[in-house]
């Protein structure tokens, strides 16, 4: 059965694959994207993929009121909550300010977002809102801390409200990628570099370059086709888990990830 389905975050990467392969599959999908280059690309392509018919691009930062009033006209079954952004830096001397950013995207503008088409599918007593969380909304890295913190804040969220509006009808769940090669990793570790000073802060850069290098890597990092194909599987799916984590080896870490805090000694 089709779907009209909102993603958020579809100028690029995961989003942006699923808009197209859920399209493909015959939903109407409303695809918003960050820039106005993007909405010209996106467009592009879907006359290319012969899938205009299905697939609407529309300009959407959520944190811009114009955007989001814009969006919140269309009438939608299905929400996916996939735009997000993240910093990188050690904690005890990130510029808070940045921090703040992350938060205000990742979390607050994603749930003051969501808040208008929750309450019109509880008026219809039917619908589905994802959080695209990650697999750093359960486990932690060092350097990492302003992305997972939105991560296990958004994690927050999406459990609260799955309860909650579970008895009026509506289904939430989130969708928690690995690390996949979509040149997100490669330009969250490369945000650190416009004001972390290695003569000034006390934090050595070694760490920083290590971790960056590694997480941030092709090797490191798996195909997003991967994560792509389950996502459209899920995203319209009547029945699922509520959290949907890719790949499996990745989820095997996490939980052992959560269990370690319990033994780790100070």
């Amino acid at each position: 059965m089709s779907k009209k389905i909102l993603i958020t975050g579809a100028g690029s990467g995961l989003g942006k694959g699923t808009a197209i392969g859920l399209a493909k599959k015959g939903h109407q999908v409303i695809a918003g994207v960050l820039q106005w280059e993007q909405v010209t690309a996106l467009r592009a392509e879907a006359e290319k993929e012969n899938i205009a018919e299905n697939l609407k691009v529309i300009k959407l930062d959520i944190t811009d009121e114009i955007d989001c009033a814009n969006a919140q006209k269309f009438d939608i079954d299905i929400l996916v909550n996939n735009a997000g952004i993240g910093e990188t830096g050690p904690l005890a001397e990130i510029p808070v300010k940045l921090m703040r950013k992350v938060m205000e995207t990742n979390v607050f503008s994603t749930l003051e977002f969501s808040q208008p088409f929750i309450k019109k599918m509880v008026e219809k007593n039917q619908g589905k809102v994802f959080f695209v969380s990650s697999m750093a909304g359960l486990s932690t890295y060092p350097f990492l801390g302003p992305y997972n913190a939105s991560k296990h804040a958004l994690e927050a969220v999406a459990q609260c409200l799955r309860d909650e509006l579970k008895p009026l009808g509506i289904t939430v769940a989130t969708i928690n990628p690995g690390p996949f090669r979509t040149g997100f990793n490669d330009r969250m570790f490369d945000t650190f570099e416009q004001w972390f000073d290695a003569d000034k802060n006390f934090t050595s850069i070694e760490p920083l370059k290590q971790i960056q290098a590694g997480v941030a890597s092709d090797e490191a990092q798996f195909d997003p086709q991967e994560m792509i194909d389950k996502m459209i599987e899920v995203i319209p799916a009547e029945n699922h888990l509520f959290r949907t984590m890719v790949p499996e080896a990745i989820v095997e870490h996490c939980k052992t990830y959560q269990q370690n805090q319990w033994t780790i000694e100070i």
